[in-house]
């Protein structure tokens, strides 16, 4: 009684910690010195900002029409449970904007509030002709094979006539 007991709270404990979350955190990391939010607009440059911040998570691609330049400092935390997809808990993302010149000219910070999902593209190309079974993909190749291969013989009546 006493055994069955212990291996049923041992049990239980283990189905326990499996519902635990992990938390694990991914992207731009501040320190307690140096955080995004401390950038200044008016004093700040390109310089300082890498030297303050580190490299960014990501530079901005398509300000090349525009005569300025983007860094983008990401964070987020996910939180997984067992086998379940990640859940994002937070989400910081900070965007620093430079002129021509490499002058800091606006921090803006973004949540998880401010994000947009994506759908890269659902539809699906068709692909043409019927499904085949398992079965079907098997067996229909039985008598479909060249007879130049099976034995050497020629297509001709009779199986074996022609040059040699």
């Amino acid at each position: 009684m006493r055994n069955s007991v212990a291996a049923l709270m041992l049990v239980g404990a283990l189905v326990a910690t499996g519902c635990n979350p992990i938390l694990r955190t991914h992207g731009y990391v501040p320190t307690a010195d140096a955080k995004p939010q401390a950038i200044n607009p008016n004093s700040d440059t390109k310089a300082s900002v890498l030297a303050s911040l580190g490299s960014p998570s990501v530079e901005g691609t398509f300000d090349e029409e525009v005569e300025t330049d983007t860094w983008y400092y990401i964070n987020q935390v996910r939180e997984r449970y067992a086998y379940l997809r990640p859940q994002i808990q937070e989400q910081s993302v900070t965007a620093i904007s430079f002129n021509a010149d490499g002058q800091v000219t606006k921090v803006a910070e973004y949540g998880i509030d401010d994000r947009r999902v994506v759908d890269y593209e659902s539809r699906e190309t068709p692909t043409r002709g019927r499904e085949l079974s398992v079965l079907e993909q098997i067996f229909g190749t039985i008598g479909r094979l060249p007879s130049d291969r099976i034995g050497g013989q020629q297509d001709v009546p009779g199986g074996g006539g022609g040059p040699r």
